[in-house]
């Protein structure tokens, strides 16, 4: 039972470090857009982040923390955006073949996937580091703001699903009928 809970409370301090980390670099003039960001959720996610910063009443080791973990986010952020860029170019070139190398092209995109997940692996450490240095009352207010988080993702996920099924009912009903 305590590996569980403790394996959930890293993917939740994980999850604060991609989550609002990636708002945070968003709002210091990083684009969002290969990151996993999406343009709608810029404004408000840096708000909460904001927020949640000045909650905190960070002591100068704790704030060193949360500057060098957002240092090694906007890094690593940078070096994954460039990957993607050279995977794009990559399959540019590969286009103008007749045939294309889609062995290579999974070769890259292997290599590609490995690199970004070093780069998150790094990321959540650094994330992870400035979230064991809180004490426990600003851990209570993280993972009070991760739980509204959290909440706001499902019904959005709710809502996106049922905008799905919505099409893909509607999409069925309106298709002729092949049993006549």
């Amino acid at each position: 039972m305590f590996r569980t809970t403790a394996r959930y409370l890293a993917v939740a301090s994980a999850a604060l470090a991609v989550t609002f980390g990636a708002a945070y670099a968003a709002g210091d003039g990083m684009s969002a857009d290969g990151a996993g960001m999406h343009g709608w959720q810029r404004g408000g996610m840096m708000h909460q982040l904001e927020a949640l910063h000045t909650q905190l009443h960070l002591t100068p080791e704790q704030e060193q923390k949360w500057q060098s973990a957002l240092a090694t986010m906007k890094q690593n952020h940078e070096a994954m955006h460039a990957s993607h860029e050279k995977m794009r170019q990559q399959f540019k070139a590969a286009e103008q073949q007749p045939i294309l190398d889609l062995d290579a092209l999974h070769a890259a995109h292997q290599q590609a996937e490995q690199q970004n997940a070093q780069l998150r692996e790094q990321t959540e450490t650094a994330w992870l580091a400035f979230y064991d240095s809180l004490n426990d009352q600003q851990k209570t207010t993280v993972s009070t703001e991760l739980k509204r988080h959290f909440a706001r993702m499902e019904a959005r996920h709710e809502k996106m699903r049922e905008g799905w099924e919505k099409h893909h009912d509607g999409a069925a009903a309106s298709s002729p009928s092949t049993s006549q």
